[in-house]
């Protein structure tokens, strides 16, 4: 195994606690944990118009703020163009998980990493930049034209680096992403994030014989893949 492959929301970045943070320090007068929950479930279903035609190759940044508009109004809060612009770049500055970056500083030594997610390069670069992430190399969505689980995505980690997909192991919170790559033939890693949706959501933590790992947090993956 070669290439370590990340997905990044949820797995290496705190999207739930990072947007209530936010909603916080706006003062907007709606329920920060429920707006988080809400701006997120608009994701699946903003891609899916991208994959039916309805829409065109469309940029993460560009379907975030199409879900927040509809929700701003929504809550039937207003905001200008400025700050409105602001919440949505919200993504870009997510904090990782207090595991992260010394779990991949650590992995780093031995393999490759990189990053396998549906945000856009910008946003992976400047989220990176801001919390320190020592990615090898970042990888998008964007750069395969693909959302995930299109085969395309995982595929197209292994075309870039020469590498068979038994070679590469996705990392990732989510049992459908490690689904998608492993009908492929790639490894999967599966890493528990409880808190994720926040405190008041259960999150499917059970071991799945399928997966080649389970670990309960980055420091954990490292001490299991690295000698």
């Amino acid at each position: 195994m070669k290439i370590l492959a990340f997905d990044v929301f949820g797995t290496v970045v705190d999207w739930y606690g990072s947007i209530v943070h936010e909603v916080k320090r706006l003062r907007l007068d709606l329920d920060p944990g429920q707006f988080a929950l809400d701006w997120r479930a608009g994701y699946q279903p903003a891609m899916a118009r991208v994959r039916s035609g309805e829409l065109g190759w469309t940029r993460i940044d560009d379907l975030h703020r199409m879900i927040l508009d509809d929700l701003l109004a929504r809550y039937r809060i207003s905001l200008e163009e400025t700050a409105r612009h602001d919440l949505n770049l919200i993504w870009h500055r997510l904090s990782p998980w207090p595991d992260a970056v010394q779990g991949l500083t650590r992995l780093k030594a031995q393999y490759t990493i990189v990053t396998l997610s549906n945000g856009n390069m910008s946003l992976l670069t400047e989220m990176a930049k801001r919390a320190g992430l020592p990615w090898d190399c970042i990888l998008s969505a964007e750069v395969f034209r693909h959302y995930k689980p299109d085969p395309q995505t995982y595929l197209g980690v292994c075309d870039l680096f020469g590498v068979r997909p038994s070679e590469m192991m996705l990392v990732a919170a989510h049992k459908d992403d490690l689904d998608a790559a492993l009908a492929l033939g790639c490894k999967t890693a599966f890493v528990e994030r409880p808190l994720e949706f926040g405190p008041d959501k259960t999150v499917d933590l059970a071991r799945e014989p399928r997966f080649d790992i389970h670990a309960c947090d980055f420091i954990d993956l490292a001490n299991q893949l690295c000698h």
